[in-house]
């Protein structure tokens, strides 16, 4: 099998989404067992930092040689919200995330999901959104610094972590606000009678089973 058959195969993008998932249970022992020294720390780390690179990796794999499946669009919210999870648990006896942050930022994930099923109920699909990417960037780069804990190139990686983990906190729940927002609007405009539905325009959510955040690029929410 030459390369351009690997990249092309429809199974690699999923197989990739399960490596994210394997790292789960691989960050969670590690701080388990052995109490986060500096080289345990490191090497999480690295960890976390491959895991969250593969979400780019399978999405861009799935989205170029057109791979998307049920079974990708199931499992890549799946793995990001559990090693989201996972790591901010794991934080939170080591002192290195505050227990009210990672409440919140998890609340926030459950209920999006939640979103997502109900929305699928009615034949709406919740597409990835610019201010969802946003979130999803600003916790990794924070967990990872959190992870890390230890000075990196002479940066306070702890402190860096901290702040960037309340920016991600802030864009976390303005991405699901929008979420909920555009789903309300979809769902009004769709249960009115026909002659009581507003004309289309460029500030609505689009009529036809999605609902996306304005200006967001149409991709997938999974592979």
């Amino acid at each position: 099998m030459n390369r351009n058959q690997l990249l092309s195969h429809p199974m690699l993008p999923n197989i990739i989404t399960v490596s994210r998932l394997a790292a789960v249970p691989v960050i969670v022992l590690l701080f388990t067992f052995c109490e986060g020294g500096r080289l345990v720390s490191a090497l999480a780390g690295l960890v976390f930092l491959a895991a969250a690179l593969t979400d780019l990796l399978d999405g861009h794999l799935a989205r170029k040689f057109n791979q998307v499946s049920t079974l990708g669009k199931f499992l890549d919210p799946l793995a990001d919200k559990l090693l989201i999870t996972a790591a901010l648990i794991m934080l939170i006896p080591l002192g290195r995330a505050p227990a009210w942050a990672a409440f919140l930022i998890i609340a926030r994930e459950l209920a999006v999901t939640g979103l997502r099923a109900i929305a699928a109920e009615r034949g709406l699909v919740i597409s990835a959104s610019a201010s969802g990417k946003q979130k999803t960037l600003a916790q990794n780069i924070a967990i990872f610094c959190l992870i890390w804990h230890y000075s990196l190139l002479w940066a306070d990686t702890a402190a860096v972590g901290t702040v960037i983990l309340y920016v991600a906190l802030i864009t976390t729940y303005w991405s699901g606000g929008l979420y909920f927002y555009h789903f309300l609007k979809s769902g009004q405009n769709a249960a009115a009678p026909p002659g009581d539905q507003k004309p289309p325009s460029a500030a609505d959510p689009p009529p036809t089973g999605s609902v996306e955040e304005p200006g967001a690029p149409t991709e997938p929410a999974g592979h």
